[in-house]
């Protein structure tokens, strides 16, 4: 996007008069209004648009074929969970542009400008490059360059400067800034999506990174087209060859398109990351998009924003130093107390004022007689006040170098602070005419209690932490220091091609750097997370999988983030990462099941049909088994699990192998409980379908059960939910087919061997898989 940061001032209609209102309408047409456009679509069409995914198209295509046979039943049921899954979809991403919105409701106020030659009050959203606004307690409208007077300008929210900036005439105000004290005139230079503030909305707007959820289901589903395209094949040629007709062939396509349709997968990461995020809220953690969960488990690097984050986004008197003999820093302070506003308008006054009250360091012999705050162009405040004699003291605090002009000073006193990065002030008192320098105090953003402690933990979970701020190199590094950073800092623009490893902080960063770097990052083929609390992080934590937004965030950080912390410090963070990875290992059971299960399904049913010469499975028991078995399988989303110490990461591929060798072994198991129903029992073609539905259900619970631990599956007593939902399954499955409702009755000896019969496969599942995950890496 090739958006200028500030648009130079339009010169030929800019006059101390303002513009004309005809010149103004003219330039409202040509720059269009102040404020971020967003592009509308449609209520309908992003409904629509959930219908247009592999899952729906897979759903859709067999509710197609069942109208065509007349199974409206079956159409009906699978039709409700298409539904479900959209309903679910739709409501989420309702929330997707709330970043967006409380963007745009940051520009709508009103504002003095000059038109025709006076002074009128007008909505913001009529600006236009080269109005002459007057900028004065209040958030800045647009862009402005100043023109007369000076302004106090808190822009912490937009370029992480924890310290409030004085502007003077030729200096920029970024809109969306904060003006704390005084008042100027100013021009606009930029309005809308032009200036620093819209810049960061549209990226906010254009911010997008698929989900690993998205990439997940997409692998398994193209997994599950790939082999049921070709078992279908293969089946229907063997059909044909055998002479089946084709009413009865379509049913069997319908049986196997079912099998292969992972219809609970959508609904089971909701399920899991609902519950994770009812979890997380007891812990002070909120999610704003469900999705976020998923993500906190595969993140492992974090994008850690200074002011706010890692600090305390609080000024405060870091550093005392007396430079006249027999002065302590109780003195020092007491003196620049004299010459400190009580209006609590100025921080650094107030930081001051403060430090002073908490050391109780105050000079109760002496009342202030005059007190000039200060002024931007002199660079200091004064006071003059008298003590218990009736003498006079005259109090001078302000920049080190005006000060020293008036009180010679020694510098190699200022560079030991200001080595440090700290914004240092000096201070002069004594009989007017006469003042003597007596020391210099030093302010900072002082570091989270918890944050050391806290980025120790990420670096154990094997998250690497970078700070990237808005800051000073010298700033930044000293806090980056104080909280267990180390590496080398990044002072100034971001290199084209960068790996997190290369910088541990990078300084004087702006929002679209941010945005760059997290896209950097995400290209070398990490997930990232990115933590702030300003407007300016916006676009950088809709771009990072893991976006997490602090206590003290803006409502428009609060949008744009996945997760919002509600309490102070940072430790929901190490929380959320262990509730995504908890989570999914839960999900991850769940796929990987799906995958076995399918796959063996799929290829029994051609088994079977050659074995039978008849369909094993018809689409209405098969719809039953994806009731019984998928969705019940669900509960595994409350298991209890232990969450892995690394990042997670979605390996469709490694999963797919341990899927083939643990699905042959299952598929060995089907063709022998079929050749012992078909040849050993005799039973007929509607019994077998019977034995073949409660075969898949019994199974597909005996799976679950083995692949919920990585090593023996005994080794961890499941949840309670979960092992009721399984019994209540077998208990409902089994009685079905026992009372011979919807399918052919079986005897009670048969169901009770076949469910003897599960329990040693189970066992030998169980090794076969600890054997397969030995070799492969699966998280």
């Amino acid at each position: 996007m090739d958006v200028p940061l500030v648009e130079p001032a339009i010169t030929a209609a800019s006059t101390p008069s303002g513009l004309s209102s005809a010149e103004a309408s003219r330039r409202l047409l040509n720059f269009g209004p102040n404020r971020v456009v967003e592009e509308r679509v449609q209520p309908l069409a992003r409904v629509m648009a959930h219908f247009w995914a592999p899952v729906p198209w897979m759903l859709e295509a067999t509710i197609a074929l069942q109208v065509t046979i007349g199974e409206r039943l079956e159409a009906l049921m699978i039709a409700t969970l298409l539904l479900l899954n959209v309903g679910l979809g739709v409501s989420q991403e309702n929330r997707a542009n709330a970043a967006l919105a409380l963007l745009k409701q940051r520009l709508v106020l009103k504002v003095q400008v000059k038109r025709d030659g006076a002074w009128v009050e007008a909505p913001a959203a009529d600006l236009v490059p080269g109005d002459i606004v007057q900028a004065s307690l209040s958030v800045v409208p647009a862009d402005l360059r100043i023109i007369a007077g000076t302004v106090l300008l808190d822009q912490s929210m937009l370029t992480g400067e924890s310290i409030p900036a004085e502007a003077e005439p030729g200096k920029i105000a970024y809109a969306g800034a904060l003006v704390r004290r005084g008042e100027a005139t100013a021009e606009v230079v930029a309005t809308g999506a032009r200036t620093y503030f819209g810049r960061a909305a549209e990226l906010v707007r254009i911010a997008h990174v698929e989900s690993s959820e998205q990439q997940a289901v997409l692998g398994v589903v193209r997994n599950l087209t790939i082999v049921n395209f070709a078992i279908v094949i293969g089946m229907v040629a063997y059909a044909h060859a055998i002479g089946m007709s084709t009413t009865r062939i379509i049913p069997l396509v319908l049986t196997a398109l079912l099998s292969a349709v992972p219809v609970a997968l959508p609904a089971t990461f909701t399920l899991a990351a609902t519950l994770g995020a009812k979890a997380l809220a007891l812990k002070g953690v909120l999610l704003t998009r469900l999705s976020a969960l998923h993500e906190a488990a595969m993140i492992d690097v974090l994008c850690a924003d200074k002011t706010g984050t890692l600090t305390a986004n609080e000024l405060i008197v870091s550093a005392v130093l007396p430079v006249k003999e027999g002065w302590s820093e109780e003195d020092v302070l007491a003196v620049a107390a004299l010459a400190s506003s009580t209006d609590g308008q100025d921080p650094i006054d107030a930081a001051i004022r403060s430090t002073a009250q908490r050391q109780n360091a105050s000079h109760r012999r002496l009342e202030v007689l005059r007190f000039t705050p200060f002024d931007p162009a002199v660079k200091m405040a004064e006071a003059v006040a008298i003590n218990g004699d009736g003498g006079k003291i005259h109090v001078i605090k302000g920049a080190p170098a005006v000060v020293g002009t008036i009180a010679p000073m020694n510098p190699a006193k200022v560079e030991v602070l200001s080595a440090a990065g700290s914004r240092t002030l000096g201070v002069a008192c004594g009989p007017p005419g006469s003042p003597v320098f007596i020391g210099l105090i030093a302010f900072g953003d002082p570091p989270r209690a918890d944050s050391r402690a806290l980025l120790a933990e990420l670096e154990a979970l094997g998250v690497r932490t970078v700070m990237v701020t808005g800051d000073a190199a010298a700033t930044a590094a000293t806090v980056a220091r104080a909280v267990g950073l180390e590496g080398p800092v990044c002072p100034g623009k971001i290199p084209e091609t960068v790996g997190p490893d290369e910088f541990a902080v990078y300084a004087g960063v702006f929002p679209e750097e941010k945005f760059r770097l997290v896209k950097a990052f995400q290209q070398c083929g990490h997930a990232v997370g990115m933590c702030g609390d300003g407007a300016n992080d916006a676009p950088a934590l809709r771009q990072a999988q893991m976006g997490i937004a602090v206590s003290t965030a803006t409502d428009v950080a609060k949008a744009a983030a996945g997760i919002v912390l509600t309490q102070p410090g940072l430790g929901g963070i190490v929380t959320s990462i262990k509730e995504g990875r908890t989570a999914f290992q839960r999900v991850l059971t769940y796929t990987l099941s799906i995958l076995v299960n399918k796959c063996a399904t799929l290829v029994v049913l051609g088994a079977g049909l050659v074995m039978t010469g008849h369909a094993v499975l018809t689409p209405l028991l098969q719809a039953i088994s994806m009731l019984a078995g998928d969705f019940v399988t669900m509960s595994r989303a409350a298991d209890r699990v232990t969450p892995s110490p690394r990042p997670n990461a979605w390996r469709i591929h490694n999963l797919t192998l341990a899927a083939i060798p643990l699905g042959l072994f299952k598929l060995c198991y089907y063709v022998s409980v079929l050749a012992a129903g078909w040849f050993a029992l005799g039973l007929g073609p509607v019994e077998m379908r019977t034995l073949t539905f409660v075969m898949l259900v019994f199974a597909g619970q005996a799976t679950v059960y083995v692949l919920r631990e990585r090593g023996p599956f005994w080794s961890s007593r499941p949840a309670a939910v979960m092992l009721f939902a399984s019994s209540a399954d077998v208990a409902v499955v089994a009685s079905l087919a026992i009372g011979g409702i919807l399918m052919a009755p079986l005897p009670p000896a048969i169901i009770g061997l076949l469910f003897v019969a599960t329990l040693a496969f189970a066992f030998a599942l169980d090794f076969v898989k600890m054997t397969v995950f030995s070799r492969l890496r699966i998280d």
